[in-house]
């Protein structure tokens, strides 16, 4: 037991770290090129973006889900599992990104920059494929490989992104970036696989179906959760303009640029979590709630300090062309603590398989977020759509579970994690058994 906390640590050290330079590379570029771009460019960028986010629960299948589960249950079907995984995903990706494309061809009719900027960005996704093997190398406790593939791909797509700012490159270049990083981690993480002898990949139509039979509550969720990811941005652009995207993209980027910790916990608790739901049950619900509570109180600290730094930061960083951000920021950056609490959920639900419930839920989320953001950004403009993304994602947590008696238990957990109530329990009894 002490040589599988090691090496979750490690796991997570891994991890963490990776995505600290990461996100020291993409702060740099990211407000080099928004100054670069300007509001209206920055938020056309993120419209393309908006459109990928939307269409990526589908890309996926809701597999990333329930992948790691699977190769735990079944360890002998690790290649099957993930070459089927892989051409399902294949298939579906370049689906999407055809189905993007003849969108924005009618939505934006007209518009030649805005659909040839969606197209190019969207190719990522058939890229993005590839990160399956990730939930491999998650599984074996091994992600350093995935943090170091991560890492040299974004520094060549930083080189990249140099490049263009420094030779004055239309937005045009600058929406392929993403599909060179996701290119360059897909290589990698292939060759990784190998050096790793990683089982050899294979095609099964019944390990495929057996994997949508778990994985279809959420592809349907995960469309749900899309609509509210992406509906903000979509209705920005349609009712407002790309300017008002840039601005909230930027409050919505700023706020969530530390969540990679958040990310990295969860994704290193995931296995442990997993493994005492078969072999200590008692064990596995402390778990749940011990994870659930570091990702609210970090959330809670982290979204304070970005609240009170939010204008001068915005000034200095990224220039006074974008100080219209600052309220929209200091309203979204209390979202990150209620979304990755749903990233976490995410456990409990597989283990528990109420995976049939998360239509409900995002059903509901979805349509919440249309209402609010249709009556709000008319009048708020960019800080409707953060004051609707906030409020749609509280009630995910806490409204709509709250009101599916299986889900109950989960809201208790929840509940209990942000009260403390079940680690000062625990600290106690541990105290008198010393």
């Amino acid at each position: 037991m002490k040589f599988f906390k090691n090496r979750t640590a490690r796991n997570a050290g891994w991890l963490i770290g990776g995505r600290i330079i990461h996100i020291i590379l993409s702060f740099v570029i990211g407000l080099l090129s928004a100054r670069y771009l300007g509001p209206g460019n920055y938020g056309l960028i993120n419209y393309a973006t908006a459109f990928a986010t939307f269409f990526n629960a589908f890309c996926t299948l809701g597999i990333n889900s329930v992948i790691v589960k699977n190769f735990i249950d079944h360890p002998e079907e690790e290649g099957e599992t993930l070459g089927t995984t892989l051409i399902l995903r294949l298939v579906s990706s370049f689906l999407s990104l055809c189905t993007i494309t003849g969108i924005v061809s009618i939505i934006d009719r007209g518009e030649t920059v805005t659909i040839v900027v969606v197209a190019l960005y969207c190719i990522s996704l058939v890229f993005h494929v590839f990160d399956t093997f990730n939930y491999w190398f998650q599984s074996k406790l091994l992600s350093k490989y995935y943090a170091i593939a991560t890492l040299v791909s974004y520094l060549a797509a930083s080189t990249y992104r140099i490049v263009l700012l420094m030779t004055g490159k239309s937005t045009q270049w600058f929406a392929i970036a993403n599909s060179v990083d996701y290119a360059i981690v897909a290589v990698l993480l292939v060759i990784f696989y190998k050096t790793n002898h990683g089982p050899r990949l294979s095609f099964s139509l019944r390990k495929a179906k057996e994997l949508l039979s778990v994985s279809c509550s959420y592809i349907l969720s995960g469309l749900m959760v899309a609509v509210y990811a992406a509906t903000d941005k979509l209705m920005l652009k349609q009712m407002l303009d790309e300017t008002s995207v840039g601005y909230y993209a930027l409050a919505f980027s700023i706020s969530t640029m530390w969540a990679f910790i958040l990310a990295a916990i969860i994704d290193s608790m995931k296995p442990g979590i997993m493994r005492d739901h078969n072999e200590n049950k008692e064990k596995y619900i402390q778990g749940n709630r011990n994870l659930y509570a570091i990702i609210f109180y970090f959330s809670l600290f982290a979204s304070s300090c970005v609240f009170v730094v939010a204008p001068l930061f915005i000034k200095i960083v990224y220039g006074e062309a974008y100080l219209p951000a600052t309220t929209p920021l200091r309203i979204v950056t209390w979202y990150v603590a209620f979304s990755y609490l749903g990233v976490a959920r995410d456990i409990w639900i597989v283990c528990e398989r109420k995976q049939k419930y998360l239509k409900y839920m995002y059903a509901g989320s979805a349509a919440l977020n249309i209402v609010l953001n249709y009556f709000a950004i008319p009048i708020f403009g960019a800080s409707g759509a953060a004051i609707a993304t906030l409020i749609t994602q509280i009630s995910t947590i806490f409204l709509f579970p709250v009101l599916i008696k299986d889900m109950r238990p989960n809201v208790k957990l929840v509940a209990e994690a942000v009260m403390l109530k079940g680690m000062l329990k625990n600290r106690k009894s541990k105290k008198k058994e010393n």
